[in-house]
């Protein structure tokens, strides 16, 4: 057995493609989903090495069930990918207290709680590598998704601090900070937006979940980076 490896929220999208390409790998991929079933039944079935768990990485409960589930049968967890994560576009003005709570919670709440239940075993294992899917958005800021900008800037926040934190414990914790990509997270998106971005954009075009994925796996080939917010964005925020 080579890695295991957890990746919250990877149904669909890039954690979908993540799980895909680690899987080919050899490695033991723990897939986590809340709703997308069928997607993450799909996905199963693509690959043996490719488990699938559903918890809703919202709640504290679920989660611990979840990491003791996967260590009851591993024995350990090697790699945390903190996927989870949903959008709304919103004027400020607009967003309701129920929006932030899920937002945050889906975002930042949820990449706080897997890692802090994960961590015992790392910790105890003296080696880990945990990898935060952030946003560019949490980097430059987006208008109408302010609540969005603010969980993933929180998330590259952590990173950085768990980084120095987790260092002497030979774990390392990097954040990708994805461009605009084709997922369905951007499927409000016209083809006349499209084609504005990518005027944008020097290389001229959006990105696809392998991208993400290859740098994903760049980084798990690493030893020596950590505390990185590494933006995966055709070069449209530098």
């Amino acid at each position: 057995m080579n890695k295991v490896i957890l990746i919250t929220g990877a149904s669909r999208g890039i954690g979908k493609e993540i799980a895909r390409r680690l899987a080919q790998d050899g490695n033991a991929v723990i897939v986590n989903y809340n709703k997308s079933e069928e997607q993450a039944q799909k996905l199963q079935q693509e690959n043996p090495n490719i488990e699938i768990y559903k918890a809703d990485v919202s709640q504290r409960e679920e989660v611990h069930k979840m990491i003791e589930n996967i260590l009851n049968k591993y024995g350990k967890i090697d790699v945390l990918v903190n996927n989870a994560g949903i959008s709304e576009s919103k004027v400020f003005t607009d967003v309701t207290d129920e929006d932030w709570n899920k937002i945050i919670n889906t975002n930042l709440y949820s990449a706080f709680c897997v890692t802090q239940e994960v961590l015992p075993n790392m910790i105890h294992n003296k080696k880990g590598c945990i990898i935060n899917i952030s946003s560019v958005w949490g980097i430059v800021g987006a208008s109408c998704e302010t609540i969005y900008s603010i969980a993933k800037a929180g998330m590259d926040g952590m990173t950085k601090s768990l980084a120095k934190e987790l260092g002497p414990s030979n774990i390392r914790v990097n954040s990708i900070a994805p461009g605009i990509i084709d997922t369905d997270m951007n499927k409000k998106l016209t083809s006349n937006d499209i084609e504005n971005i990518e005027e944008e954009i020097p290389l001229g075009k959006i990105g696809k979940t392998i991208d993400i994925a290859r740098c994903v796996k760049w980084i798990l080939e690493d030893e020596y980076t950590t505390g990185q917010i590494i933006s995966v964005n055709g070069g449209w925020v530098i």
